[in-house]
Order: structure tokens, then sequence, then C-alpha cells
């Protein structure tokens, strides 16, 4: 009962988090229904198109009549682009794009202090907020020669400083000073915070103020860098490398494993699925280990790897090519066992043999699965990648990417993430092309 206890209190904690942000994504998909019929009332406007797809009286359901619409995914791109400028006032966008920012500039706020006698006494809090990096003088203000004395401070931006008032007054809170209220609001210890406009006060359980600027909606620097920090980070490991490699060997290494291992996935996994799509034999001898590592996820499985084939490349290899052996070995099984049997019938009684069905009939008709399965292993391997070049590899986008991770290089780990997506997106269209080229039938009966 514990464990169920623990658990539907984790389940909670998504649900809210979920709930959070899905004014967000229904916000983006509103977006998205907003540039459709935007794009439709440009679109009526233009020549209609005269092409195979615009004699078609039924489209709804027919995939071949479906094809990526370019304006939708310049649009796409660009959007995402625009957003994350605006939430890391990046320079490449104009100002009012940006969301509100962390508050930088000078501020103030007052406290009331409790004299052990008990009298109150004003006092007020010069507050200068600087961006993180940068060096600042602590702003000048008169301490006064009362009991509560006036104080100044330096706030980094996104960051949250400690104020002790008794450093500074006439009374400490050992001899029965407190402070107890900031603007006129009362505040306790672990009372909560009180606005100030510019920032947020609370008390900590030992009396002290503890002064956190208003963050605003843009992320930290160290969080999400703006795209022209990476960009410029970009040409600096383009120019000088990264880790005694250059940004070639990075990449070309891990292009090398993504395709050795999806290759060698799909010669092993393309005959086991016709293999167990064409014999009960086979089906029935492979389909429990099929089954049974499909769900297993190559992280799993490095141990293994490590103690079997060691750390050099072989075992990354290894480990790519089980991330694509299994999927692409259903996708076959799933093509041979989506041909129509009328078409075999058909050869058949035309005086074919296996072996010419086999080339005529099943190979053709299960080649749009295979494509289809190909381009999701492909998928996994990039995404398995990370994963293999943490066993101990000295060269790989994916070691690139965690080796700055620890070092929290945020510009390069997204530089790096947009890299393997580039290439990834670059292989997809290419199978894309060879799908269309060598699979012109697909969707057309």
């Amino acid at each position: 009962m514990e464990l169920i206890g623990k658990l539907a209190g984790e389940l909670g904690a998504v649900l809210l988090t979920v709930a959070r942000a899905a004014p967000y994504v229904l916000g983006y998909v509103l977006l998205i229904l907003a540039t459709l019929a935007l794009w439709r009332a440009v679109k009526r406007l233009l020549r209609p198109r005269h092409d195979f797809g615009s004699l078609k009286t039924v489209t709804f359901g027919d995939e071949s009549a479906v094809t990526s619409n370019l304006a939708a995914s310049v649009v796409s791109v660009v959007l995402i682009f625009v957003l994350w400028g605006m939430f890391t006032g990046s320079r490449l966008l104009p100002a009012f794009l940006h969301v509100p920012g962390a508050f930088v500039g000078d501020g103030t706020f007052g406290y009331t202090l409790a004299a052990p006698d008990g009298t109150r006494h004003e006092a007020t809090v010069a507050v200068r907020v600087f961006p993180f990096g940068t060096t600042v003088v602590p702003p000048e203000i008169d301490p006064g020669d009362g009991v509560a004395r006036n104080d100044a401070m330096v706030v980094a931006a996104y960051r949250t400083e400690l104020l002790r008032p008794e450093d500074n007054d006439a009374f400490t809170r050992a001899e029965g000073a407190s402070v107890v209220a900031v603007n006129g609001i009362g505040i306790a210890p672990e009372s909560g915070a009180v606005d100030v406009g510019f920032a947020r006060v609370s008390m900590t359980g030992r009396g002290t103020l503890s002064v956190t600027p208003d963050k605003g909606w843009q992320m930290e620097p160290i969080w999400l860098p703006a795209p022209e920090a990476v960009w410029t980070r970009l040409g600096e490991i383009a120019r000088t490398g990264f880790r005694n490699a250059t940004l070639a060997e990075h990449l070309g290494y891990s292009l090398f494993r993504v395709i050795v291992g999806f290759l060698l996935g799909a010669l092993v996994g393309i005959p086991l699925g016709y293999a167990m799509g064409l014999s009960d034999w086979f089906r029935g001898w492979f389909d429990p280990i099929v089954e049974f590592m499909r769900p297993v996820p190559p992280l799993a499985l490095i141990p293994l790897v490590i103690i079997w084939a060691g750390i050099g490349e072989t075992g990354k290899i290894i480990l790519l090519f089980l991330a694509a052996l299994w999927i692409m070995a259903i996708a076959a099984r799933s093509g041979v066992s989506g041909v129509r049997i009328s078409k075999v019938h058909a050869a058949y009684s035309l005086g074919a043999s296996k072996v010419q069905i086999m080339r005529h009939v099943i190979i053709p008709n299960s080649l749009p699965e295979i494509f289809t399965g190909a381009r999701v292993a492909m998928g996994v391997c990039w995404g398995t990648v990370v994963a293999a070049e943490l066993v101990a590899a000295d060269k790989g986008a994916g070691m690139m990417i965690m080796t700055a991770s620890k070092f929290q290089n945020t510009d390069v780990v997204i530089m790096g993430i947009i890299l393997i997506g580039v290439i990834g997106f670059s292989i997809d269209m290419l199978m894309r092309w060879a799908e269309r080229v060598m699979v012109p039938w697909k969707g057309k009966g």
C-alpha cells in the first residue's frame, strides 16, 4: 500500500505538470490552426494546382494525396526559432518581440524592525540587480543613525541573496530584535514571500531576509542560450575543435557508427522478418526472441556489451545493431503479412514459382513497410548513439554532448542536438527520396 501511495503521489505530480503545460500546448495548437486557416485563405487567391492530386475527387484518407506542405514546414521551423529568440532575448529579434526578461537595475524596499523594547523602526534597503557574470558597484545609501539602519546590497539576475539586517542595525536577533514587516506587509520565518515590485522578499528560519529579483519569462543563458550564442560556439568548435578532435571527426565517428549499426541490423533483420512472415517454423522459433528483445532499451544492454565486446568501436556498433535489428525484423514481417492474398493467388494462377512470387509479389509489396521501419530504425539509432558513445568514447556527437553537460556548457549541448537532428533529418529525407524512386506504387493500390 505504501508503494501505491507513493506512485499515486508521483502520478499527481505528473498530472499537475501536464495541467500547467496544457494552456501552452493548446495555444500552440491554436497557432497551427490559425496559420492553416490563413494559408488556405491565401491559397484561394493563388493559381490552383493542376497535377495528379488535384484531379482526385476523394482525398481524405488517401495517403498518396497528402504531401508535405512546404509553407507549413517553413512557418513551423521559423516559428521555433522565433520562440527560441523570444524566450532568450535574442539580438536577432526586435526588442518588442521579447517576452519580459529578468529585472536588471536598481530598486528599494523597506522593512520594519521591532526593537527589544517593543518600539518599531523603519529602514530602507537599496538593491542593485546586475547581469550574471559582470562586475558591479554596490549602490550608495546613507545608513542613518536610527535603530534600524539603511542598507545596500547587490544581487545577480536569476539569483538569490541573503540580507542580515542585524549586521547593520543597532540591535541583533540575539538581543531580541526582529524584522516584522517588509513594505508594511507582515513577514515571519517561513511564512511566504512579499512582493516588492522588482523582487520577492522572504524570511528564512533564522530571521534573515532572502531577496530574489523578478526572473521574468526569459530563460537564463546557462539553461537556454540565445540562437546567436549557439551559432558563435559552432563557429569556434568548427575552427578549434572540441576535446582534441575537430567537429568533422566528432560527427564523422557518430555517422559511421550509426550507418554501420543500421546496415548490419537491416541485413540481418530483413531476411529474419521475411523468414518469420513466410514460415510458421521460423515464426515460432524467432517470435518469442524478437518480442522479448524489442521492448528492451539499448541502454539496458550497455553493461553486457562492455563485458562481451569491450569498450572499442565494436561494442558501440553492436549496441546500434541491436537497436535496429528488431525494428527491421518486425517491419519486414509486417510487410509480408500485409501482402494481399489475391495477388499471390493471381500469380500462382499464371504459373509463377515460389521464387517468382517472392521477387515479383512479396518483395515489391513489402517494401513500403520496410522503408517505414528503416526510417524508424534510423531514428532509434540516432537516439541510441548518445548512449553508445557513453561507452568510453573519445570522439562522437554524443560524447561531445555528454562532456559539455557535465560542465553546463548548454550552448555546446544544444549545438550537438541540432547537428544530430539536421543529419538525421537529412538521412530521413534521403530515405524518403529512395522510397519514392524504388516504391513509386506506394499508396496507389
